[in-house]
C-alpha cells in the first residue's frame, strides 16, 4: 500500500521525532470506520513501544464493532497547539498514523497491554500492586494492539524554520 506523500514536506518530522511524540504524550484520537460509513473518532489513551500502539476499552462498544468491520484505522497525536492570535495561526506538531487493529482475545495478551498501559500511566505504583489492579478488571478489560503501517508527523513552519536554524 502506497500513502500518500505529505504536501508540505519541509514540515515533516523525522521517524525519530514521530517516535517521540507517540512516546511522550497520553492521549491521541483514534479513527475508525462507523455506522453506516460514517468516520467515528474516539479519544483515549495508550502507549507505543515498537511501532505498535496498544489502549484498553469496555468489552463491546462502537469502537470494537468498527474494528470487527474493518481493522484499518488511523490515530492521531497531538504534541503542541500554541495558539498564535496574534499571528492568526497555531504553532502545532502532530503525528498520525495508518494501521491495523486487532482486538486481542488471548488473556496473556491482554494483560501484558494492560500492564504496558499501568507502567506508562501509574510509574511509581509497585508491579504487585499494578498486577492487583489489572486482575481486578477481570473479564470487564478489553485491549487492541494496532500495527503501525504507515507513520508521519508535522510542525508548523515557524517551527520547522527555528529546527532549521539550528
Amino acid at each position: 500500500m502506497e500513502f500518500r506523500k505529505m504536501r508540505r514536506n519541509r514540515q515533516a518530522l523525522t521517524q525519530e521525532e514521530c517516535v517521540r511524540v507517540l512516546q511522550e504524550n497520553t492521549a491521541g484520537t483514534l479513527a475508525v470506520l462507523g455506522d453506516s460509513g460514517y468516520p467515528y473518532a474516539v479519544p483515549l489513551s495508550y502507549v507505543y513501544e515498537d511501532g505498535r500502539i496498544w489502549f484498553h476499552c469496555a468489552v463491546s462498544g462502537h469502537k470494537l464493532d468498527a474494528i470487527r468491520s474493518c481493522d484499518k484505522v488511523s490515530f492521531c497525536v497531538i504534541d503542541q497547539d500554541q495558539v498564535k492570535p496574534q499571528e492568526y495561526t497555531t504553532y502545532f506538531r502532530s503525528v498520525i498514523v495508518f494501521g491495523r487493529a486487532r482486538i486481542l482475545t488471548d488473556r496473556a495478551q491482554i494483560l501484558s497491554a494492560a500492564e504496558r498501559l499501568a507502567y506508562k500511566y501509574a510509574p511509581k505504583d509497585t508491579p504487585v500492586h499494578r498486577r492487583e489492579v489489572i486482575e481486578n478488571a477481570g473479564d470487564r478489560l478489553c485491549a487492541v494492539e494496532l500495527f503501525i503501517e504507515h507513520m508521519s508527523g508535522k510542525e508548523a513552519r515557524e517551527l520547522a524554520a527555528g529546527r532549521d536554524a539550528l
